[in-house]
């Protein structure tokens, strides 16, 4: 059976779920009312979700085509295909779907022959392309456009919605040939509020699933602890290294790639030195290619390298990173969680974490004695951050209070467990439990 083809039986997983539908958690009471746009700390891109991110679609699909090449970028198994497969259904016969990792994708006219299908589809009436998996198929950019260039020329009614599984080869390429071309949408990974809404689960308990086995959905569906990590290395973490990274890059020391992301797991939400780091390798390379493949890390939605805050941008750049790691189910698979320092690190990885993929610029602060664990700049607001798993004394404050009296635009928040909310109010500064701020419902508009 081809790959190019029609899809009309196959639904979105959220199909049948309405925001208005029975049993769906309400919004978590910790509002955040956004005070500009959205921000990442790779790109500055719309955020798709697994609630709203199909409608967005098919609004924007909804405007006068030609208009622009859909770009979806995101991590493995967060539900990119069936977003396409969704769209595919909900369209009927006005889409095509194509699977470009397919094995008849590498055959000669292949490409040629679907978008000779998706023009001859839309003579007359709309109808869009659905590629999925686009960043397989060899220099995909510079086909796409002429290909769409000679769309655009001949004024046909044809959409084209593309996905990828990281930012680095969509990124990469487009920003080369597509220039003008095309809208960039992410589909990071998911938060607790999204899986309570697609599982049914109460927001408790997508926030206690988040802490501990991350929020890729395929792992609710696995039962055992080892299956659950044998799911994860397997489907998640190998091919996002060894097939996406190292098969779309010019990566001469794969083994160290590897190392520095064991290396990164192994160190969440804590600030590392490149030295460092390079020193806890077995392999250690130069600083600059650990650099890199932090890098690299980054755009496949693996781990983040926080910078410190900064006026000055150069400060910025010499300062040592701190390590998120972008899922915490990249924690369950790899490493121990079993102490209470783990545990503390374990949450903040997991807060730090859920501001990235929600789109905020995050970045750290730290001048001796004083640290702050997060300063948070976007559409949630301007905040510094100090997240507490333990017991919290007014003297653990001192790092935020400083930091907004030297930058007075940020509010000081303080997340931590319910019992110790009190210590803020004696503070004057707002908080709000982890519980409720891992719970926080963000979506995409536009």
């Amino acid at each position: 059976m081809s790959s190019a083809r029609c899809r009309n039986n196959l639904a979105h997983p959220c199909a049948g779920k309405s925001a208005s539908s029975p049993g769906r958690p309400r919004s978590n009471p910790l509002i955040i009312r956004p005070y500009s746009n959205n921000y990442s700390s790779t790109m500055d891109n719309v955020r798709l979700d697994p609630i709203h991110g199909l409608e967005l679609l098919r609004t924007r699909l909804r405007e006068e085509a030609p208009g622009r090449i859909q770009l979806i970028a995101g991590p493995r198994q967060v539900g990119k295909t069936h977003l396409l497969l969704g769209l595919a259904d909900a369209l009927g016969t006005a889409a095509t779907y194509a699977a470009c990792d397919a094995p008849e994708a590498a055959l000669p006219g292949w490409w040629e022959q679907l978008w000779a299908q998706g023009e001859a589809s839309a003579a007359g009436k709309p109808h869009t392309l659905l590629l999925d998996e686009i960043h397989f198929l060899p220099n995909w950019s510079s086909r796409m456009k002429a290909q769409w260039d000679r769309v655009r020329r001949r004024n046909l009614p044809l959409n084209v919605v593309a996905t990828g599984s990281s930012a680095l080869h969509l990124g990469r390429g487009s920003r080369e040939t597509l220039a003008g071309r095309f809208e960039r949408l992410v589909f990071p990974h998911w938060s607790a509020s999204s899986l309570a809404a697609v599982f049914g689960l109460s927001l408790d308990e997508a926030v206690t699933h988040l802490l501990r086995w991350g929020t890729y959905p395929g792992v609710l569906s696995v039962g055992s602890d080892a299956r659950r990590r044998a799911y994860i290395n397997d489907a998640i973490i190998e091919p996002a290294i060894g097939r996406d990274l190292l098969a779309g890059n010019d990566i001469r020391r794969p083994g160290l790639l590897r190392q520095v992301f064991a290396a990164s797991v192994a160190s969440p939400a804590q600030i590392v030195s490149l030295q460092k780091l390079q020193g806890s390798l077995q392999d250690p390379g130069a600083l600059e290619t650990i650099a890199h493949y932090l890098h690299l890390l980054e755009d496949a939605f693996l781990v983040a390298a926080l910078k410190k805050y900064s006026a000055k941008a150069t400060r910025q750049r010499a300062a040592p990173p701190k390590l998120v790691v972008l899922n915490q189910a990249l924690l369950a698979a790899l490493s121990d969680q079993g102490s209470r320092s783990d545990m503390g690190r374990t949450i903040e990885n997991a807060c730090l974490s859920h501001a990235w993929n929600a789109g905020q610029q995050v970045t750290y602060w730290r001048e001796e004695p004083l640290e702050v664990d997060a300063v948070l700049n976007g559409s949630w607001g301007s905040w510094v951050v100090e997240i507490k798993s333990g017991s919290v004394g007014l003297r653990d404050l001192a790092g935020v209070l400083e930091f907004a009296r030297r930058y007075p635009r940020f509010r000081p928040l303080l997340v931590c467990e319910a019992e110790q909310l009190n210590v803020a109010a004696r503070a004057g500064i707002r908080a709000v439990s982890v519980q409720q701020f891992l719970a926080t419902d963000w979506h995409a508009t536009g």
